[in-house]
């Protein structure tokens, strides 16, 4: 019996004390600056448990034949650290992570791996909406025209 009470009282510490998991999502828009500033757009989905946290995000930049700049659509899968709670409405984050890439330009294309690594900040606005603000590096395998390309977002993040 003693066994029995010690051990619901030390599993009532270890889930008491655990912190739930919250989840979001962010619909973002932003530029792609390799070889030459193209539009991108895409979306995140996370999930995180205070500190760490894990996010599958997708992203479309539009080729430009023009300026010979390929598409870049990129799928990846990333683990995030950030500050357990706002510090003045502001919760920074660093975020590494790897996935697939697709790069087209006109009947040239490349499917393969990629690294992608960078960090940002999740600003409060309201409730469970917030801005957010992304800086990502890629490093593209296989043969790809740019091995490494650079992208800024800005989007809107909600929480739940």
């Amino acid at each position: 019996m003693r066994r029995l009470t010690r051990s619901l009282i030390v599993a009532s510490i270890l889930f008491g004390a655990s912190s739930p998991a919250f989840a979001d999502i962010t619909a973002f828009v932003g530029t792609t600056s390799t070889p030459t500033n193209r539009p991108v757009r895409g979306f995140a989905l996370g999930i995180g448990l205070v500190i760490i946290g894990f996010e599958f995000e997708f992203s479309s930049t539009a080729e430009e034949p023009l300026e010979a700049a390929p598409a870049l659509r990129t799928g990846m899968g990333n683990v995030y650290v950030q500050t357990p709670i706002a510090i003045l409405g502001l919760r920074p984050y660093f975020t590494t992570g790897g996935g697939l890439y697709r790069e087209t330009l006109g009947t040239r294309s490349e499917t393969s791996f990629g690294l992608n690594s960078g960090g940002g900040v999740k600003v409060s606005l309201l409730g469970p909406v917030r801005a957010r603000f992304d800086y990502r590096v890629f490093h593209l395998r296989g043969d790809p025209l740019h091995d490494t390309a650079q992208r800024f977002y800005a989007g809107l993040n909600l929480s739940f």
